[in-house]
């Protein structure tokens, strides 16, 4: 009997698969830390011969190339794809038969150029397609990434693709996308649940949609993307190495504070009230969580020397996990414990927290400062009469921008104000974060407007 293993990465919203007869396995789009799919083959007692990728990722580091040579296993890229290390060529129709398992190579441009989906059999039964960023759950991926010189064209093909996955496969196949379940590498929302063919059939605009209602949809729903974006296709045709996932050496206090004033990054990963409440002097808070490779890879200045600061030494390994799936391989120092311990009697620095209801009423009482750092779609949907609109992402360029006085930082839930808060902070700005969802304005009191188109 085939069982396919979803292997997820919620952090980036990605999944890879390990796929196995019982004897043999296969591996496609493997995640940096290969350990994983090598724990999985391990409790099953099966060998993994292939490691597949669906294409060049735009959102992660492979660690396809990694795994295939750990394990003596064939690496099967799209021949088109230009990249810099030995592996076997795939192409559109061919067939790699591995133990009872037969999976053929599908061309599905429109996430990339060179993308390829795989169909899997057993026997003359197709069990499953793996779509990387093609079809995704109720969705497709976004076709960007390239350049906006190529989005058309892209979205164009994407369409092709899904209808031809649609028509060559049959409903009962299920779909096993690598993007889509909170990844920017998704054009639009994407699911999480199981799906197949016939429901994507029925959900899917690309199968629902006609190309032109389609590729308008796709168009107009690309938002911005990670900055980190641009070194991950790089890297993946270099062929990566696997991650040293060995701990950082210790930062005790004296470089901690050398480091900052050196204007490096010490980011501190507790979570935002503890941050709020007390923190070294321009230090920045990225909350250990599923938001931080993201926005941390965002803004971070590539290539910068970082020091994590974390509750525990746990807590900083899961960190340095994260983050070396989007290719911060080095971290330059850590420190761990409570402030006293790494901070050594340095005077914490802290801002004020509140919600939405304290800033309604705070606002009647005088001017402030109000800044949004959402992303352009959410903004347009609806914001604060009143605010300034600088996304997160453009934030340590545009600081000049913002208006004196103390400034009161929201987002859609929170994460991202904390974020800004502290580089406002670390910039000497007086801050208040505003902790709350933005869903609880309106009870508030405070005042809406939409974008105009």
């Amino acid at each position: 009997m085939i069982e396919i293993i979803a292997i997820d990465t919620p952090s980036l919203g990605d999944r890879g698969y390990l796929v196995t007869d019982g004897s043999l396995a296969l591996v496609v789009d493997a995640q940096r830390d290969i350990d994983r799919f090598l724990g999985v083959a391990e409790d099953r007692g099966v060998t993994i011969t292939h490691v597949f990728e669906t294409h060049m990722h735009n959102d992660y580091v492979t660690g396809g190339f990694a795994l295939a040579r750990a394990v003596g296993a064939q690496y099967l890229v799209n021949s088109a794809d230009p990249v810099a290390f030995d592996r076997t060529p795939l192409g559109d129709g061919d067939v790699i038969k591995v133990g009872d398992m037969h999976v053929q190579a599908m061309a599905t441009p429109g996430h990339t150029f060179t993308h390829l989906s795989y169909a899997l059999s057993d026997g003359d039964q197709v069990l499953a397609a793996f779509t990387g960023g093609s079809l995704l759950n109720g969705s497709t991926g976004r076709t960007d990434l390239l350049g906006a010189q190529h989005k058309l064209a892209l979205a164009r093909a994407q369409f092709g693709s899904a209808h031809r996955l649609a028509s060559e496969l049959p409903d009962s196949a299920a779909i096993c996308p690598t993007h889509g379940f909170g990844s920017f590498c998704s054009a639009t929302q994407a699911g999480g649940g199981p799906s197949t063919i016939g429901q994507e059939k029925l959900v899917n605009p690309a199968l629902t949609s006609g190309v032109t209602e389609y590729v308008e949809q796709v168009l107009a729903g690309l938002d911005a993307y990670p900055a980190y974006y641009a070194h991950m296709a790089v890297a993946n045709l270099a062929g990566p190495s696997a991650p040293d996932l060995t701990a950082p050496e210790r930062a005790e206090p004296a470089e901690l504070r050398r480091r900052i004033d050196d204007g490096e990054w010490v980011v501190d990963l507790r979570s935002r009230t503890a941050f709020a409440a007390g923190h070294m002097r321009g230090t920045l808070n990225f909350e250990l969580g599923i938001n931080l490779a993201t926005y941390l890879g965002w803004l971070i200045p590539w290539g910068m020397p970082l020091t994590l600061i974390g509750d525990t030494a746990e807590a900083v390994a899961e960190a340095q996990r994260d983050l070396c799936r989007i290719g911060i391989d080095r971290i330059a120092a850590a420190a761990s414990g409570s402030p006293g311990r790494w901070a050594a009697g340095e005077r914490l620095a802290q801002f004020p927290t509140a919600d939405f209801a304290t800033l309604a009423a705070r606002a009647e009482r005088g001017t402030l400062v109000l800044l949004d750092v959402r992303r352009r779609g959410e903004w347009d949907i609806a914001h604060i009469d009143g605010a300034v609109h600088i996304p997160l992402h453009e934030l340590t360029t545009r600081m000049g921008e913002i208006p004196d006085g103390e400034v009161w930082v929201h987002c859609q839930a929170g994460y991202r104000a904390a974020v800004a808060a502290s580089l406002l902070a670390a910039a000497g700005r007086s801050v208040v974060a505003i902790d709350d969802d933005f869903s609880a304005v309106e009870r508030a009191g405070l005042s809406t407007v939409a974008a105009r188109s």
